[in-house]
């Protein structure tokens, strides 16, 4: 052992502030393989590392993964994302869920394409004029992709963070504190791997639960390890649940197996997405008028047993499914289209409406009502 590192751990073991250079040593050794990770020695390409900030925003990288690939595969520069229908990227993204995500990115990839000549911008200043790109986006490309020393904080460094320093203010009240504290430890180089290496940290030794703090580069500074309590740390203000709202949804299908399908609103919840026709959600949803929104009138309905339940940020949702069948021939109503069945798939459907459809799907009989 070098004299330097044993001087290291002296102060560190005296309750030193973590140094940067123990991380990035741990990095060096055991950075995680990701698909959109440049490799050692190798230039990150900006539009990689943009898209899968966008991508993983609330969203964990095992999900991630197959719908990077898959962008790419599809569009594999941002000149050509920009060009793309937005209903395209719309179709691509769908299941991934967080939809604004993918109308943001699409205009997003337009602004660079004509604005910036294809080129992103390489500071944090004019990654935030983009639209969709936030303070934690905005610094996390900053630092990967142009190595700027910038400190992006997602929910993995706010853990480590919040762990070394004993951050006992409740998030979301301590974030500017905890942002503080990050930029602290950000070194003048290699900005890039310095951010990577405190995200790989959080997500695979100072995890949430069960941390492995005999393996963590940073285990003598760690002031929670010390206390023998890293699991209370980031203290979280109590999470005031949503009120449930409830609705009903309109599954037609013709006799050739086509589906009544709508395109959502541009703007709000889902937006831009394609659903079957719904009632309103509302906290007042009453079951017994729910025919009075159906789609295309006279039509005999059948309500299916049991409803469809799903959690978005904000609130809970349980929709009743009717469904009816209609011949050959018949006409969609404005604003809605019939999809035929081999199309279904392709279309923009948010994960609540695969439910839907599936719940409708598996009656075979459709005299298995309730």
């Amino acid at each position: 052992m070098s004299l330097a590192v044993r001087t290291r751990r002296r102060k560190q073991a005296a309750g030193a502030s973590p140094d940067p250079a123990d991380l990035l040593a741990w990095y060096d050794r055991h950075r995680r393989v990701l698909p959109w990770r440049a490799g050692p020695g190798e230039r990150p390409d900006p539009y990689h590392v943009w898209l899968s900030e966008i991508m993983l925003q609330q969203t964990g990288t095992k999900t991630v993964a197959d719908y990077y690939v898959k962008f790419l595969r599809l569009w594999p520069d941002v000149r050509a994302l920009a060009a793309a229908p937005l209903d395209d990227v719309l179709k691509a993204w769908a299941g991934l869920g967080y939809y604004a995500r993918a109308r943001n990115l699409h205009a997003c990839a337009k602004a660079v394409a004509e604005i910036h000549g294809g080129q992103f911008p390489d500071d944090e200043v004019g990654l935030r004029a983009l639209p969709g790109i936030g303070p934690y986006t905005a610094a996390a490309i900053a630092a990967i992709a142009f190595d700027r020393k910038a400190s992006p904080v997602d929910g993995n460094i706010e853990r480590v963070i919040s762990r070394l320093y004993v951050v006992e203010q409740a998030l979301p009240a301590a974030k500017p504190t905890i942002q503080a504290l990050s930029r602290s430890l950000t070194p003048e180089a290699r900005a890039g791997d310095f951010a990577q290496a405190m995200m790989d940290l959080g997500a695979t030794i100072c995890t949430p639960r069960k941390p492995a703090c005999a393996l963590c580069p940073w285990y003598e500074p760690c002031a929670a390890r010390r206390r023998g309590d890293p699991e209370t740390f980031p203290v979280k203000a109590a999470k005031r649940e949503g009120k449930l709202r409830r609705g009903a949804a309109f599954v037609v299908i013709r006799a050739d197996g086509a589906m009544l399908l709508r395109s959502r609103p541009s703007k709000g919840l889902l937006g831009g997405m394609t659903e079957v026709p719904t009632t309103e959600w509302t906290h007042t949803f009453d079951a017994a008028r729910a025919l009075d929104d159906a789609p295309l009138p006279n039509l005999k309905w059948r309500k299916l047993i049991g409803a469809v339940s799903h959690t978005f940020t904000h609130f809970p949702l349980e929709l009743d499914v009717y469904v009816a069948r209609v011949p050959d021939g018949t006409p969609a109503p404005a604003a809605a289209r019939f999809v035929p069945p081999r199309e279904v798939d392709g279309e923009a459907l948010p994960s609540l409406m695969r439910k839907v459809i599936a719940h409708a799907l598996s009656f075979k009989k459709l005299d298995r009502v309730g």
